[in-house]
């Protein structure tokens, strides 16, 4: 007997809007800003019953506050839109959005969304969770401090504990790097992170 050894082939892959190169304009620099002017988003996956749901959260790099929040059961561009629809400010004020690759940031709709509004995009590069960090870092306390917590069993019950959680997050919840304050309490004082 001897083991065999397939030889690797080339598979062509359509391109898509975000395979081709794009200025990752965070370059991980996530101090700084205005608030409202840079946004940055990455959905986390829960399991709900035996299926995926998904939770979009838009944070606002200014003060951590989790902008705009949505679940859904399909990983694509209208569960980003459903995000940005609840933003508490205009969509105007957003400078620049940074994302990962990821496919539900594509799309005509939300394409529309960047030129209608003079969003500009910035991603992070393939395979680099380090260029969002700061999403990472969100989408890792909502699992650990909410999510973990609970068995889902219907979207519902996600989406009701996902807005409790929200406003928990803004207004009550202490940031370390906000040194201890929630992101509210750190926008009314007129604070602002400074670059490193």
């Amino acid at each position: 007997m001897a083991s065999s050894y397939s030889r690797a082939r080339y598979r062509p892959h359509p391109a898509k809007p975000n395979d081709g190169p794009a200025p990752n304009l965070s370059a991980r620099e996530f101090d700084g800003y205005k608030p409202r002017t840079h946004l940055a988003s990455d959905p986390a996956y829960v399991m709900v019953g035996s299926s995926w749901a998904y939770v979009c959260l838009p944070g606002d790099l200014a003060n951590r506050e989790i902008a705009g929040h949505s679940v859904g059961v399909r990983h694509d561009p209208e569960l980003v839109l459903a995000a940005f629809a609840t933003l508490r400010f205009p969509l105007g004020d957003i400078e620049v959005l940074h994302t990962d690759r990821g496919g539900e940031f594509t799309g005509e709709r939300i394409e529309r969304m960047l030129d209608v509004f003079g969003i500009t995009r910035s991603l992070s590069r393939p395979g680099t969770p380090y260029d969002n960090a700061v999403v990472e870092s969100t989408d890792r306390l909502i699992k650990k401090e909410l999510i973990y917590a609970n068995t889902y069993t219907s979207v519902e019950q996600l989406r009701s504990d996902v807005n409790r959680y929200v406003w928990w997050y803004n207004h009550q919840r202490l940031h370390s790097t906000l040194g201890y304050m929630s992101p509210m309490e750190f926008t009314r004082q007129g604070k602002t992170l400074q670059e490193q």
